[in-house]
């Protein structure tokens, strides 16, 4: 059974993040999806364009996520595109809505400051970049020192530098999740 996920980013993301996200979920067989804002062409903080080539699917617009389509949400860093994509009403209710159904919310670097701002970090065991760190504290979560923290479905990472043990985080807290679905 093929997996499915989205990379929920804005203008001036954090290039390294979503390009090493988005390739190793293709890598791994996972159908992917990036949306930006109205689906249109945005750029990264250093320059990568998205779409990235030619053989990336189109953007999807934030009004098209739907929860039903996707086994895990990413959300990317670079200070610039989370803050702007926080302030999204659809974008928010999409990240609740896939916390709430038990599926995976993965936050990295700036990514779980969409986390804060959609409220499923209450309650929660989180780490933090420290620019974020006051922020997941106020959203009611126990910040951790770590590298990656899963929590259920939840999962953050404080740094892009841990990419590597964040995807593979995701891969098999998804992987346990559908075990679990087809019990």
């Amino acid at each position: 059974m093929s997996q499915s996920a989205v990379i929920v980013t804005g203008q001036g993301f954090q290039d390294h993040d979503v390009v090493f996200t988005y390739y190793r979920l293709l890598e791994e067989g996972w159908h992917v999806d990036i949306a930006t804002k109205n689906g249109d062409a945005t750029t990264g903080k250093y320059g990568v364009p998205l779409p990235m080539d030619k053989t990336a699917r189109p953007l999807i617009a934030y009004e098209d996520l739907s929860v039903d389509l996707y086994d895990a949400v990413i959300l990317t860093g670079g200070h610039e595109a989370p803050d702007r994509v926080r302030q999204v009403r659809s974008v928010l209710d999409f990240v609740a809505g896939m916390a709430e159904a038990g599926k995976v919310v993965a936050g990295l670097c700036h990514g779980p400051w969409i986390m804060v701002s959609a409220g499923v970090l209450r309650n929660r065991k989180a780490c933090a970049y420290i620019g974020l760190r006051d922020d997941v504290v106020n959203a009611g979560a126990e910040v951790v020192e770590s590298d990656v923290i899963v929590d259920g479905n939840i999962i953050t990472c404080s740094y892009y530098g841990y990419m590597g043990a964040f995807m593979r985080a995701v891969f098999e807290t998804a992987q346990k999740i559908a075990e679990k679905d087809s019990a």
